[in-house]
């Protein structure tokens, strides 16, 4: 962990009290991630559970964009370099096929040529003013790293560690805490940046828009500290940070939320789905709805024996395709079922 960012003042001291809900503490166990990061910004970290594979395939789709950049800036250098530096020697003195001797030129003459080199002057302003950084931060190292050197230190895994970063909009929040106002703005912004369809539909690298971009570095920070043992990838999975005068850094208490729980339930079930869609076996997902859904409507109610007979039916099922539920389930959600084969979210 080096790098060392919102160092320049002393902490605020902590209240003992604490923060009010829906903040709090963040957990220890982040502490040395916490301690990197930039005071002025507000950040989300998530566990991206797409498979591997699907990453690399979007990843690249920037990787071949920025080399085509690369090959666009290469060839234009390739073709207007010579004409430029003609340019450059006729104004030094060094007459060449480039100057322009205007007292024994038409306007008709003029014009044209003008307008010419205007326009080959505006167009590669244009290319290295706003099209050249994209290769140069896609690539190369910036003050919060970059994609590439993401990708170069951990690779592509079936997991990891997203790290998101507010943008413009965090200097404008207010006091998040203590204003009612802006707290309720603040947390509508950060449930729909954490929905579990999002955060199930979408790959860590196209969450980035105009309110949310990556910290390349964070990531290969946590990701780090997931590596050497220091954390669990757990410990990541949807977590807000933010800092507040007050109280140094907090977090946002997720479960505050009276959706928490059927939120993460439904997100459980989103990654479910889609591990069996990886292996071909999504209609063994739908074959589990209609079974629970069918058990859950029939007289006599759903209690907890009958519950256990459509477990093992189900359980049976997935044998019979050469799936384990259980181990299937672990793998693909990161934990072990707490209600069993039963419990579905609609």
């Amino acid at each position: 962990m080096v790098r060392q960012r919102g160092q320049g003042r002393p902490k605020p001291a902590k209240k003992d009290g604490g923060p009010p809900a829906p903040f709090k503490r963040p957990p220890e166990v982040l502490q040395p991630l916490i301690e990197t990061l930039d005071e002025k910004h507000v950040y989300i970290t998530h566990v991206d559970a797409q498979p591997a594979d699907f990453k690399r395939k979007i990843f690249v789709v920037p990787v071949l964009m920025n080399v085509a950049i690369i090959a666009l800036f290469a060839y234009r250098v390739y073709y207007i370099l010579p004409y430029y530096m003609q340019i450059v020697a006729s104004v030094l003195g060094y007459p060449n096929e480039t100057t322009m001797v205007v007292d024994e030129m038409e306007w008709a003459e003029i014009v044209p040529e003008v307008a010419k080199r205007t326009f080959s002057f505006f167009f590669d302003f244009l290319l290295y003013s706003f099209i050249g950084p994209w290769p140069i931060n896609f690539f190369f190292a910036q003050e919060d790293g970059s994609p590439v050197i993401w990708r170069w230190n951990i690779g592509f895994r079936d997991r990891e560690i997203v790290v998101r970063r507010s943008g413009k909009w965090d200097e404008t929040k207010g006091d998040v805490v203590n204003d009612a106002s802006a707290k309720s703005l603040f947390v509508s912004r950060i449930g729909a940046a954490t929905s579990p369809m999002l955060l199930n539909e979408k790959t860590g690298y196209l969450l980035m828009n105009a309110d949310w971009g990556l910290d390349w570095t964070a990531m290969v920070d946590a990701t780090t500290m997931v590596d050497k043992k220091m954390a669990a990838i757990e410990a990541f999975n949807t977590v807000v940070l933010l800092f507040h005068e007050e109280h140094s850094w907090l977090s946002l208490d997720m479960k505050v939320s009276e959706n928490a729980e059927e939120d993460e339930r439904r997100r459980q079930v989103f990654a479910f789905r889609d591990a069996l869609a990886a292996v071909n076996k999504e209609d063994l997902f739908y074959r589990w709805i209609e079974i629970i859904q069918y058990e859950s409507t029939q007289p006599g109610g759903f209690g907890p024996e009958k519950q256990e007979q459509v477990a093992k039916q189900i359980r049976e099922m997935f044998e019979k395709q050469g799936i384990n539920f259980d181990d299937f389930w672990k793998e693909s959600v990161g934990k072990d079922r707490a209600n069993k084969s039963t419990d579905v979210t609609n």
